[in-house]
């Protein structure tokens, strides 16, 4: 991960006052030397020696990015913070207050209430920034539009901005409709598919270089790379990048699942099974044989559907998935009891268009919707293309 490497960016912060773009993913985990026993084998597979060898282990423990940067006598002057806060326990949607940090006593500046974006004045005195946040891959997580916003002001008020890049759980595909610029919103900011197949890093330099920034700034980027990555490879995020994403499970289902969040079906939320099961009252029990009652939990104080009894589906695939899954929003559409409510206006902000509401009312197919979205990817995918780090 990009924070891990210290020496690549720790002179850029030499006599300088900063501020840290940072929630509970932004942490850098400890490795150590360790005498470890290992045991030859010859030919046959038989134990023929014992061989003492030192061994670089990883150790389960983390220290917060920011505390290790003030340990090595970096000036951090500021936090800011994303959707669900800096220590990451804040509902979706839920606004994040201004505050102090009890444990650092830094200044802790919310970027998800009224003030989205740095404004001059919160930014005064920071000579240089750091974003380090996990994301997992889909244009509707609001962390990229948080770097959108936060690049944004580092252009406008002249101060270089450092991206420590982290894997992307789900970077291993790109798939969905392209988002059209009379429906962007703080969750689709930029004319992309849901799943977008890149790195934090490699998207700040996506935004950049497509002059996506109020009247076409550019950051003065400094992208830190990670040192081992590979978009195909899986990766298991280490910590919960939100409350409601508790497993690599709810992380791969996340895309597909969260067009839920503009329909009258609960998307687990209220359940310890977040985007691993989707129910409502209103779906047929017959068919949805599936049972569960929402109630308020870690970052859901008012699940839809509260204390209601819900019929669904549990999902449990076998493997990441390298798609969207529409099946999950047709079925559930076809299946409810009163159709005309089944989409709210949220859904038309999750799906960047209004075309996937209509298809859908239409009767397509997954099929019949999915080629309508080839030009559209195969054009992504081109822009995309110049802006990969790895």
């Amino acid at each position: 991960m990009g924070a891990h490497q210290l020496e690549e960016y720790l002179h850029l912060l030499e006599g300088k006052r900063v501020g840290v773009v940072a929630n509970q993913t932004s942490v850098i985990f400890h490795t150590e030397k360790q005498q470890q026993n290992k045991i030859k084998i010859d030919a046959q597979g038989n134990p023929v020696e014992i061989i003492n060898a030192v061994e670089e282990v990883v150790i389960p423990k983390h220290t917060h990015l920011v505390d290790s940067l003030l340990s090595c006598g970096v000036k951090v002057k500021k936090v800011f913070a994303p959707e669900h806060g800096f220590r990451g326990k804040a509902d979706a949607g839920e606004v994040v207050k201004d505050g102090i940090d009890k444990k650092t006593g830094l200044p802790i500046i919310s970027l998800y209430g009224k003030n989205k974006k740095p404004s001059p004045a919160m930014l005064q005195n920071i000579d240089v920034v750091i974003f380090d946040i996990q994301d997992v891959g889909a244009r509707f997580y609001t962390y990229i539009s948080s770097l959108h916003y936060v690049m944004e002001a580092c252009a406008e008020n002249n101060i270089p901005l450092i991206v420590l890049d982290r894997p992307n759980p789900n970077g291993h595909y790109i798939d969905g409709p392209i988002l059209e610029k009379e429906y962007k919103s703080f969750v689709g900011m930029h004319p992309i598919p849901v799943v977008h197949g890149m790195t934090i890093a490699e998207y700040a330099q996506l935004i950049n270089g497509e002059k996506w920034l109020k009247n076409g700034v550019q950051a003065k980027l400094h992208l830190i790379k990670m040192p081992t990555y590979d978009r195909k490879s899986r990766y298991s995020l280490p910590i919960k990048p939100s409350p409601n994403l508790p497993n690599d499970q709810a992380i791969s289902l996340y895309p597909s699942v969260c067009f839920f969040e503009g329909t009258n079906i609960n998307a687990g939320r209220g359940t310890a099974q977040q985007f691993q099961v989707f129910g409502s009252p209103f779906l047929n029990p017959k068919k949805f044989t599936y049972t569960y009652t929402p109630q308020p939990n870690e970052g859901a104080a008012h699940p839809k559907h509260k204390a209601t009894l819900c019929y669904g589906k549990q999902l449990m695939p076998k493997e990441r998935l390298s798609l969207l899954n529409l099946e999950y929003l047709i079925d559930a559409y076809n299946h409810t009891a009163d159709k005309k409510e089944f989409f709210n206006d949220f859904f038309t902000k999750l799906a960047g268009t209004k075309t996937l509401q209509q298809q859908i009312e239409q009767g397509y197919t997954t099929r019949e919707i999915r080629k309508t979205w080839f030009q559209g990817l195969q054009e992504f995918e081109k822009t995309r293309e110049k802006y990969l780090l790895y």
